[in-house]
């Protein structure tokens, strides 16, 4: 099969989009995806966003991704992010690898993203196109169809001054912010801290309409 030639302006946005992405700090959310409640500062994640290719060595392309304690469930969430649920790579990749597999083989998709410069398997390919994603806007450039994210991550990195980074609120309005098509929060602190406060309010409760009980009592 003959390889699809790319222009190298393509890889320039391709490359330049996701390397613009590194080091970005994404540190907001209005309240708590589980019960709306309010939320406190509890830590901040490395999230790895995506693995490039430059003169044939891997590069890591890592972002920073605060997490939330809710102060009412105790459950912990991670701030929005530029991440679709229950993904380990950045939404712009889902987007590429989505847009790219829509018209060609899964096979074709991933030689096409490699020769972008982004490292990726077939079958993490294939198992994007089993999900469902909300719409992911496009365009045809030279015959390639790159998603809108992509594109407005590199008109950033353009407009950034040498050595900054784009603002986390700007990088995620260019991703389509993809963390409000939400999975559930992350609960593996809450069930210990959920049960204490089960057992609070039950003996709360018992004490109300018992005020001569006594748990303690024997």
């Amino acid at each position: 099969m003959k390889q699809q030639r790319i222009p190298p302006l393509i890889i320039d946005i391709v490359q330049s989009g996701l390397l613009a992405c590194d080091g970005i700090v994404f540190d907001n959310r209005d309240s708590c995806p589980a019960c709306g409640g309010k939320l406190t500062g509890y830590d901040t994640k490395k999230k790895q966003f995506a693995v490039l290719l430059e003169g044939g060595n891997r590069h890591p392309i890592h972002v920073m991704v605060k997490r939330f304690s809710c102060r009412q469930c105790r459950a912990v969430c991670f701030a929005d992010e530029p991440f679709y649920p229950d993904t380990r790579i950045g939404s712009p990749i889902v987007d590429l690898a989505v847009s790219l597999a829509a018209g060609m083989s899964f096979y074709r998709a991933t030689a096409l993203m490699k020769h972008l410069g982004i490292v990726i398997d077939r079958g993490t390919v294939r198992n994007f196109m089993k999900r469902s994603f909300p719409g992911i806007s496009t365009t045809d450039l030279f015959g390639i169809r790159l998603p809108l994210s992509i594109i407005t991550l590199s008109e950033l990195a353009a407009r950034t001054r040498e050595g900054g980074r784009i603002p986390g609120a700007e990088a995620l309005a260019a991703s389509g912010f993809p963390s409000a098509y939400r999975a559930a929060p992350d609960l593996r602190f809450w069930g210990k801290q959920g049960k204490e406060r089960k057992e609070e309010k039950d003996k709360e409760e018992r004490n109300a309409d018992h005020p001569e009980y006594d748990s303690n009592d024997k």
